[in-house]
């Protein structure tokens, strides 16, 4: 993925007005994320800890705004599984993340939702860039390029559904 700038993350949100994209709180130190090793550029908002965001590279970069889902509780006894990376945490490492749709459909309280890494580093997962004790890949004979691929389509299927529903 490309370096993105605060102007082109603000710019690139489909699900919120202008005004609420002007608030985001953006990660810090942009300049020093992994961008090579990101398929998409995902944070969670530390003054508001059920917000979430995912900038999604492409021909356009569209961003979408995350909470984790209302009446979703995390199991931290169980084991979960990521639909975008496919990545099992336990001890609740992955959340119910419920997305605006886009127009008039997400102004009206229309949403769908996804079950996602909580901490939304699942191209570094991908990679085995980020260990985690409580996070494993699952046993398969996919190539990293082909996990990577599924990766970026798991997601690019997600946000397609947030814009085009």
């Amino acid at each position: 993925m490309d370096p993105l700038d605060e102007q082109q993350i603000r710019a690139s949100f489909v699900n919120c007005s202008k005004g609420e994209a002007k608030r985001i709180s953006l990660p810090r130190q942009l300049d020093a994320m992994p961008w090579g090793d990101l398929d998409f550029l995902g944070w969670r908002d530390p003054g508001a800890p059920d917000r979430a965001y995912a900038v999604v590279p492409g021909p356009r970069t569209t961003g979408i705004t995350l909470r984790i889902a209302p009446g979703a509780r995390r199991d931290l006894t169980r084991s979960s599984l990521c639909s975008v990376c496919l990545t099992a945490h336990s001890g609740g490492g992955v959340d119910l993340l419920a997305a605006p749709l886009a127009g008039p459909a997400g102004r009206q309280g229309n949403t769908v939702a996804i079950y996602m890494c909580a901490d939304l580093a699942c191209s570094l997962y991908v990679r085995d860039r980020k260990p985690s004790p409580l996070a494993r890949r699952i046993d398969e004979t996919l190539t990293l390029e082909e996990r990577i691929e599924r990766t970026r389509r798991n997601l690019a299927a997600f946000v397609d559904r947030v814009v085009r529903a």
